[in-house]
């Protein structure tokens, strides 16, 4: 493999490293500054296909929205690895159910990459 196709690989893999880090903040600007302008996520829930955001200013809506609910909110990355433009996350979810107690899930989030922000996330939850 290329030198310069490794270092796209691996700038994806630390484009999703540094946005896991700012969701374990909680830090929705820095989350948002690593997402194009045109980007779309697709959040896992309400099953079976999940709701589409697009775009930074409904992403952030989101975000901000999803954060108020779940101020306990941890991923844990149980693996991360990169093809191209797109990288891959395993993952456990960590968070207080409203009775207190301690909860988790596991799931995968897809990522696209594309000149250093992500343009896409497409998660996938255990059920």
């Amino acid at each position: 493999m290329s030198p310069t196709r490794m270092s796209k690989i691996e700038s994806a893999i630390r484009v999703v490293l540094e946005f896991n880090k700012a969701f374990n903040r909680h830090d929705v600007a820095n989350m948002i500054l690593l997402m194009s302008d045109d980007c779309v996520i697709e959040h896992a829930e309400p099953a079976p296909n999940g709701t589409v955001y697009s775009g930074k200013e409904v992403i952030t809506q989101y975000w901000q929205d999803f954060f108020h609910a779940s101020p306990h909110a941890h991923i844990e990355i149980e693996e991360v690895f990169g093809f191209g433009i797109r990288c891959i996350m395993r993952w456990r979810y960590h968070w207080v159910d409203a009775a207190g107690k301690k909860r988790d899930v596991r799931g995968v989030d897809i990522f696209q990459v594309r000149d250093g922000v992500i343009c896409g996330k497409l998660s996938y939850v255990k059920g």
